[in-house]
């Protein structure tokens, strides 16, 4: 599993020009799922966005997390974070997960995640969404539950 991390001061998805989800301050999360991600990816990807230190203290050092602050997050489904772009100029997708799987697979983790932590928004799987996001810092940062 693959998690794109934004830390943001607000986020919003939407939706044929609706706002359908979004956060304050937090972090926007893009998911890709890959084809071999399974429970323990899913819990992975759980204690590293919650418990990440990418928020600042009141020193400016970036020690806190999204639970020490109380912030949101949005989780966004996007296949395209599995895409392989070594070969040619056309991603590969390969890797992806199958779209009934993946919808599964990341429904389990809005589930799994929901349980550890209050604050979970999403976006809509496989919908054409719009982001709009304000990135604090900017902090990006790129997690995979598998090396």
């Amino acid at each position: 599993m693959i998690a794109l991390v934004q830390r943001v001061a607000s986020c919003a998805v939407l939706c044929s020009g609706k706002t359908t989800s979004s956060i304050n301050q937090g972090i926007l999360a893009l998911i890709g799922i890959e084809s071999n991600d399974t429970i323990e990816d899913i819990k992975y990807i759980t204690h590293k966005l919650i418990k990440l230190r990418i928020f600042n203290d009141s020193n400016a050092k970036m020690n806190l997390s999204v639970n020490d602050i109380d912030g949101e997050i949005m989780l966004v489904s996007q296949f395209t974070l599995c895409g392989d772009t070594r070969k040619g100029n056309r991603p590969s997708y390969i890797n992806a997960m199958d779209v009934q799987s993946a919808e599964t697979i990341y429904n389990d983790l809005l589930n799994y995640i929901s349980k550890h932590y209050k604050n979970i928004k999403s976006g809509i799987f496989q919908a054409d969404m719009d982001i709009q996001l304000t990135n604090d810092g900017p902090v990006t940062l790129f997690i995979r539950s598998k090396n």
